[in-house]
């Protein structure tokens, strides 16, 4: 049963963006496609041929200890050489890369003379191969990235594998870099660093731990539904964020009790691939502000963090998406009439994801505090996702999201 969310309601005063508008209301959209998508099981095999098509010969391979461990890097190696390709793995990458990791990892680079470069992975390899090309072609420090556009020199082919169902960094521009000093997340965007090639191999998941499983999946979710509802949103990118809902809302529990479901797992892992490209087109929202502090303040993984908030955020933005939850909602298989009841609805079902996930559903569960609150809801507000929250939000509107998840019962209300 769907448990249902109690009312939190959000101090008058608190600032709006825009007057709710249908979905359907565009002033056109810019698409402009960088990266040729291969899937279907199996389809790694083809990561040498790839690789020395784009004129690669001396190979950097950026992935991570875990895929090690897990024989993938052992099967990408084999392909890469298969092709007569000279293969260096930097094999260090850390979760949520910093600006010290993608430095380690140029400083390697260097030494080798790299012209190709692959991110075999989740999101921080892939966040951290795009941020090596960013210096290694260009030079400088990450900081000196951050935004759009910033890179003023070609940048190396990069091939992008994703091994979980998650970010869907291999659809987008951006390397997600944190300042090693100040934990702020940088989004570091260049059309140049996007992946030329996205191989999408289902069975490469199949090896994610059920854990693993569960905080991509709600991270992917996420990216569905904040990217449907983003002041960016334009046609192109509402396609595929609703899209990878459909395919995600329906594939994620099956997953997580069926683990060798290959049909799942590929559901998943598309439905991740085209929210990341939704990402691409239309940005994300407040939740992503909300889990940053959590996961720089009290080491949350990023996917647990975004659980805990975006049910709430759904709420805050109920009136302000036109019929955008409605849309999902029926989506999902429900049926709600009216903007705060599909909210509602959506926050709900959301819950339900989390809860079979096994994850927290309260920010207590995760040693928050209340005194916690207002540091972190200050810095939420510097988060560059917040900006394109279809509601706007300050400090004041953030910390209050926070309140309504410090002691949130999902069991009993």
């Amino acid at each position: 049963m769907i448990q249902r969310l109690p009312t939190c309601p959000i101090p008058p005063g608190t600032p709006m963006s825009f007057s709710a508008a249908a979905t359907t209301d565009m002033s056109g959209f810019d698409f402009d496609p960088r990266t040729r998508v291969i899937y279907s099981p199996g389809c790694l095999s083809q990561l040498g041929s790839l690789a020395a098509e784009l004129g690669g010969r001396r190979v950097l391979l950026v992935t991570d200890a875990g895929l090690r461990a897990a024989g993938h890097e052992s099967r990408a190696l084999e392909f890469l050489s298969a092709a007569r390709l000279d293969v260096h793995v930097y094999d260090e990458v850390q979760p949520n890369p910093t600006t010290a990791d993608v430095e380690r990892c140029t400083e390697f680079a260097r030494r080798h003379d790299i012209d190709l470069i692959i991110g075999l992975g989740g999101g921080s390899s892939m966040d951290c191969a795009k941020g090596t090309n960013f210096l290694l072609t260009n030079g400088g420090r990450m900081q000196d990235y951050r935004g759009i556009g910033k890179a003023t020199k070609p940048m190396l082919p990069l091939i992008a594998v994703p091994t979980t169902a998650g970010t869907g960094s291999e659809a987008q521009s951006f390397a997600v870099i944190a300042d090693a000093e100040s934990h702020l997340k940088m989004a570091c965007g260049d059309k140049k660093a996007a992946a030329r090639v996205a191989l999408l191999d289902p069975e490469l998941t199949l090896t994610m731990p059920r854990q693993v499983t569960a905080v991509t999946g709600i991270d992917a979710i996420s990216h569905a539904v904040e990217s449907y509802v983003s002041t960016k949103r334009n046609l192109v990118s509402q396609l595929f964020s609703r899209r990878a809902w459909s395919l995600l809302n329906g594939a994620f529990e099956t997953v997580l009790s069926a683990p060798d479901n290959l049909e799942a797992r590929g559901d998943m892992l598309l439905g991740a691939h085209f929210a990341g490209a939704a990402i691409e087109n239309a940005m994300l929202g407040a939740t992503h502000a909300l889990a940053n502090p959590l996961t720089a303040e009290f080491d949350l993984p990023h996917g647990i963090a975004i659980g805990l908030m975006l049910p709430h955020v759904v709420r805050y933005n109920a009136a302000h998406v036109g019929t955008a939850y409605q849309e999902l909602v029926s989506d999902a298989g429900l049926n709600g009439m009216g903007a705060v009841e599909c909210a509602d609805l959506l926050a709900r079902r959301i819950v339900q994801l989390v809860l079979a996930a096994g994850q927290p559903t309260n920010l207590a569960e995760c040693g928050v505090t209340a005194a916690d609150l207002s540091g972190m809801a200050a810095s939420a507000a510097e988060q560059w996702t917040g900006l394109f929250n279809p509601r706007s939000v300050d400090a004041a509107a953030l910390l209050e999201l926070y309140r309504c998840a410090l002691n949130f019962d999902a069991a009993t209300s």
